[in-house]
């Protein structure tokens, strides 16, 4: 948010995802109520006629702006899309920015949840079994395998779940890679995109860069698992919880 007062793309509205989520889950960044995210957006001055873009100050070019990007489009919102490259490459293009506060008009939003973007706790735990639907994780290996602690949580993954770490679809910019490019990293790793698929996580932010490249290469449909490993560390079995940490130590 500092940065966002110090320069901005003009006439950009700050989007907080600390604000604009459940603050009543012990889980964060947990998408909010229908109301909510339509007064939230709505004093943005977004309408369902809106032409969103989003966009972060990562320095790895895309990072939070992918899972605005998906917010919008589990609301119900078609026209979004994600500045490639962030604000780093449209400073280093030298593009205009401003310190200017905008001042958007409010406008009405009308949200309707699509849950076919969604899973939930309950979902995750049934495909364990069923294996209905392909599991990609996007957090970095380490964590994946259980080798690392992730922020006070033992670490680990979902039964059956692939590992590929976000940045994996960034180029050393911070731009997306090429379509082709993205479709032979989710071939290498044997994820199937004319099935179904759900990323996972960590809070729920960076799986949405898997939905975001899937998206690319076409398949609209990838639901992302919003409690993600922080609520699957909580709530799942033991015995759902894969990690080699826990094996070597056996």
């Amino acid at each position: 948010r500092q940065e966002f007062k110090e320069r901005h793309i003009p006439g950009a509205s700050f989007f907080d995802i600390e604000e604009c989520r459940d603050q009543s889950s012990p889980y964060d960044f947990m998408l909010p109520s229908e109301s909510h995210f339509a007064d939230y957006v709505g004093r943005l001055g977004v309408s369902n006629d809106t032409h969103v873009v989003v966009y972060d100050g990562d320095e790895l070019g895309t990072f939070y702006a992918p899972r605005a990007w998906w917010m919008f489009r589990a609301f119900g919102h078609k026209e979004v899309s994600v500045l490639n490259g962030g604000f780093k490459n449209w400073v280093k293009e030298g593009h205009p920015v401003t310190a200017e506060v905008s001042q958007p008009t409010p406008a009405v939003f009308k949200a309707r949840l699509n849950t076919v973007l969604l899973k939930t706790f309950e979902e995750m735990i049934q495909n364990v079994g069923s294996l209905r639907f392909q599991v990609v994780d996007s957090r970095p290996e380490g964590r994946f395998r259980g080798t690392e602690l992730d922020q006070g949580l033992e670490s680990g993954h979902i039964p059956g779940a692939v590992n590929i770490p976000f940045h994996s679809f960034l180029t050393e910019t911070g731009h997306e890679k090429s379509i082709e490019e993205i479709q032979q990293i989710f071939r290498e790793k044997k994820v199937d995109l004319s099935k179904p698929l759900a990323a996972t996580c960590r809070k729920g932010v960076t799986a949405c860069h898997i939905a975001l490249a899937a998206y690319l290469c076409g398949k609209r449909d990838v639901a992302v698992y919003d409690g993600s490993w922080s609520e699957w560390f909580h709530r799942a079995p033991p015995r759902y919880k894969v990690s080699e940490l826990k094996r070597n130590k056996a």
